[in-house]
């Protein structure tokens, strides 16, 4: 395929993703690191200014046939259409495979369920897979059916017009009803299985929070991001001393009411369809377990009595 630059300064990566049909930035960057993109017949780079007139040359390779093993599980799809479903993950799923787990995902389930009906963009160890969310995070994540709908499920994300909202039980009360967590988020710089906000580099990282219910030593809170960084709730809250419960990477190391890993579910997602930009909200109910938690702080943490 042979593409002409029709604007001075713009980066390679950049015009790729915005002339291309189905192609992301990320998407398109892996191209030119992989050699598919040529500019003025030479290896292109990503950062590499176009100027108008000059020809870019871009080969996208077939799809490779994945190694992922279909898994049958039971699926919580609470919307579906022809572009997209969203699935309610319960907590210890983990979404894609990784070291030590290679047959136990989320995208296991999917390729038994769809096989070749998700999008190809992230790749092949996880296909149709918009955004993430944590293994012991309950919730909403959408995933997409074909590069069409990723494509523009991705920019919402990128452009944070793709709203999510989470509950937490977090350790602690604020003073405040509610606030905002403005703090850039970076891996960690001696553990980097943990991010950090006290790191140079970070990205920029907000999340807005209010106060559903205070009780003795807990607060129910819910979360809005603004941006989704890995472990950004989780990052934030530990960082103003709030938390998560359960929690024991960021939080207390011991388990409390019953919970070593952390109550945080992924409760309402709301995005434009790729089709028609009309908005789509999509709500999952608490789960078991954090009902549950619920119940222990009403019957034994009540700030009514």
């Amino acid at each position: 395929m042979i593409l002409v630059a029709d604007m001075d300064g713009e980066r390679l990566d950049a015009f790729l993703a915005r002339s291309a049909e189905n192609l992301s930035r990320s998407g398109a960057q892996k191209l030119i690191e992989e050699g598919c993109v040529l500019l003025d017949g030479k290896p292109g780079k990503k950062n590499d200014r176009l100027a108008v007139g000059q020809k870019i040359s871009l080969t996208v390779p077939e799809p490779k046939e994945t190694d992922i093993q279909p898994r049958q599980m039971p699926l919580h799809i609470v919307y579906e259409d022809e572009d997209l479903l969203v699935i309610n993950k319960p907590k210890g799923l983990v979404v894609h495979p990784a070291a030590g787990h290679q047959d136990d995902t989320l995208v296991n389930g999917l390729m038994y369920a769809l096989g070749d009906q998700l999008s190809g963009i992230n790749g092949e160890l996880r296909p149709g897979i918009v955004h993430r969310i944590d293994k012991d995070t309950s919730g909403l994540l959408a995933v997409a059916k074909n590069d069409f709908a990723h494509v523009i499920l991705a920019s919402q994300l990128k452009d944070h017009t793709m709203a999510r909202t989470y509950e937490a039980v977090v350790c602690g009360n604020f003073k405040e009803d509610q606030g905002t967590v403005d703090a850039p988020i970076g891996r960690h710089p001696s553990d980097r299985k943990k991010m950090s906000v006290a790191v140079r580099g970070g990205r920029d990282a907000v999340t807005h929070w209010e106060v559903i219910k205070r009780y003795r030593g807990y607060t129910h809170i819910r979360c809005h991001l603004e941006t989704g960084r890995t472990h950004q709730i989780r990052v934030h809250m530990a960082s103003i001393g709030h938390p998560i419960l359960g929690d024991m990477v960021y939080g207390r190391k011991k388990p409390e009411l019953g919970q070593d890993s952390q109550v945080l579910h992924a409760g309402v997602l709301c995005f434009r369809h790729p089709r028609d930009q009309q908005a789509v909200i999509v709500s999952a109910d608490l789960p078991e377990y954090f009902r549950e938690v619920l119940e222990i702080l009403e019957k034994r943490f009540s700030l009514d009595e």
